[in-house]
């Protein structure tokens, strides 16, 4: 009776004995391990970047827009502000201004906040401060307005002028002295519709001063913590509602409401649901190349059979049962495919290294990768010596001897 030990080194030594051929098998399963390898890790990469956009556009953030123009006002403010569970909120309203510092003119988007956009929208400041509710004529700039849109660079305490276009033809101007420059975010994820590099922060109340109005355009909400955000943000999704006049049985009818309400919970869960077809979608492009893999090892494992017809028949000759022959095929298919798993674990994990590199993403390698490179190469090694080693262990011992 043969036992497991010896099927693995008598298999080691056919595998030993046939180097480039064994190679040139395994190479199909090194290229099919390595693609699933890459790819689950390049899944789970993205995922992580994507989370990471998220998170950076806000703290347990919740966003309402209007639909319709002159709809929020200071009421709709203090209904937001004191909902239990919300821990700050800040108007939002944006306009496009023309800008002009040392005679040079540029169009950019002003947008007026509060004091806690800061917390909200996890602002850092590169240089000085961020507005307070107490300023009025002050201001806070992008970086790429600081450095990129003007000749000269812009800097805290440099003086800028403001001139908005309202109704009638007539303009409003205004000088603002720069409070501080915001820190350029590592994420470029869509920041709630304000890209914080190309924009200028400034008190809502002189932004609504200026254009004669009292309205807002938005409000950003941060709830307590993410495990609450839903909870605050259907809170105040309900109590907008009443206040406009919706009833409790429409509520669900984003058609019904003049506004929309998302938020962080609701993108992450959009966006996982995205990684993870993404990452469905790369692991089945390199399952495919797992299966060309399967069919090489397969179609040497049919040809090693006819090769070894009168080992096979000696072998049986000398007392090996057929139990023994299909033991010693499939073992023979199981180290070409671990061979073939090993390598290509290390491949994949050298792929999805420069991947995430190239497109500056985080590198994560989960640990259970290396149990799904080996368990799938074994299960292809186990699947694609069967039939061959079947047959093998089927053959009468008498053909076996007199094949030629």
């Amino acid at each position: 009776m043969l036992n497991f030990r010896q099927a693995i080194k008598i298999s080691l030594g056919s595998v030993g004995s046939a180097k480039l051929r064994s190679g040139l098998t395994t190479l199909g399963i090194i290229i099919g391990i390595a693609a699933v390898v890459a790819n689950v890790s390049l899944g789970a990469s993205f995922n992580l970047f994507f989370k990471e956009e998220i998170n950076a556009l806000g703290s347990n953030f919740i966003i309402v827009f209007s639909q319709e123009p002159n709809l929020f006002y200071t009421d709709e403010l203090e209904i937001i502000d004191k909902t239990p569970g919300v821990m700050g909120v800040s108007p939002i309203k944006q306009q496009l201004g023309e800008v002009t510092y040392l005679s040079q003119t540029k169009n950019i988007n002003i947008v007026g906040v509060s004091e806690d956009y800061e917390d909200t929208a996890n602002i850092i400041m590169e240089e000085g401060s961020f507005i307070t509710d107490q300023d009025k004529f002050s201001a806070v700039i992008g970086s790429d307005v600081a450095y990129e849109k003007f000749d000269r660079n812009i800097s805290s305490r440099s003086s800028i002028d403001v001139t908005f276009r309202l109704e009638g033809g007539e303009t409003m101007t205004q000088t603002f002295k720069v409070k501080g420059i915001i820190e350029s975010p590592e994420t470029s994820f869509a920041e709630g519709g304000i890209d914080r590099d190309v924009s200028i922060f400034v008190p809502v109340s002189t932004i609504n001063e200026m254009l004669e109005e009292e309205d807002f355009g938005a409000f950003f909400i941060m709830s307590g913590s993410l495990e609450n955000v839903e909870e605050v943000s259907d809170e105040v999704d309900e109590r907008l509602a009443r206040n406009f006049g919706v009833s409790s049985r429409d509520l669900d009818d984003e058609d019904a409401k003049p506004y929309t309400i998302f938020n962080q919970a609701d993108v992450l869960e959009q966006v996982n649901q995205l990684s993870d077809s993404l990452a469905a979608f790369l692991v089945a492009v390199a399952l495919i190349s797992l299966l060309v893999g399967s069919i090489g090892i397969m179609n040497i494992m049919l040809v090693t059979v006819t090769e070894r017809t009168r080992e096979i028949g000696i072998m049986k000759a000398l007392g090996y049962s057929s139990t023994d022959v299909l033991l010693l095929f499939i073992v023979e298919a199981m180290i070409l495919s671990l061979l073939g798993g090993i390598m290509g674990l290390g491949v994949g994990m050298a792929g999805a290294y420069a991947v995430t590199n190239f497109l500056d993403l985080p590198f994560l390698y989960p640990h259970y990768i290396l149990e799904i490179g080996l368990g799938v190469a074994l299960i292809v090694g186990v699947a694609a010596g069967a039939y061959p080693a079947n047959k093998a262990a089927k053959m009468n011992p008498v053909d076996a001897l007199r094949y030629e």
